[in-house]
């Protein structure tokens, strides 16, 4: 993965895996490779991507942030169907994806896998569109093993 192969190629990236299992970290390291690689990345939670992307239309900071998703190498969206979302949130990330599909490489965390992405998406038309274009060249990439914030959880208080 490390070296960028995939990036060039234009391929997308779905790391799935129950929370805490290093999926944001991981496409953190890849998004800093490919940025010192030369190539250009964006890195946007998803709830604010919904949020930038209803709002786009009367932002000039939020027409500014997708401009920039469109014209990276590498988009990063972290945390992929965490929320639910309405249907004009779907379609309007579904314009999204379909802008970036083919031209820029998409690296998806999620903790659910894309079967279960309908029932977040709400619209099971928007649902498949949008896993069509995500899917169509991608490595599905499944982590597994327990939380490292909890295996690693510090206490203020002692082992009284």
């Amino acid at each position: 993965m490390r070296e960028l192969l995939w990036l060039e190629q234009a391929y997308n990236l779905i790391l799935l895996g129950p929370p805490g299992v290093g999926k944001t970290c991981l496409s953190i390291g890849l998004g800093i490779e490919a940025i010192n690689h030369g190539y250009r990345v964006s890195f946007v939670q998803m709830d604010e991507l919904i949020r930038i992307l209803k709002t786009e239309e009367i932002s000039r900071n939020s027409k500014s942030k997708i401009k920039r998703m469109v014209g990276s190498d590498l988009v990063i969206i972290d945390d992929l169907m965490f929320m639910a979302i309405d249907r004009h949130e779907a379609n309007l990330f579904f314009q999204l994806i379909n802008k970036l599909y083919g031209q820029t490489s998409i690296i998806v965390t999620s903790n659910k896998g894309p079967e279960e992405w309908g029932d977040i998406l709400g619209d099971p038309a928007i649902t498949t569109a949008i896993l069509d274009r995500l899917i169509h060249k991608s490595e599905v990439i499944h982590l597994t093993g327990d939380s490292y914030r909890i295996k690693h959880r510090q206490t203020i208080f002692g082992n009284n």
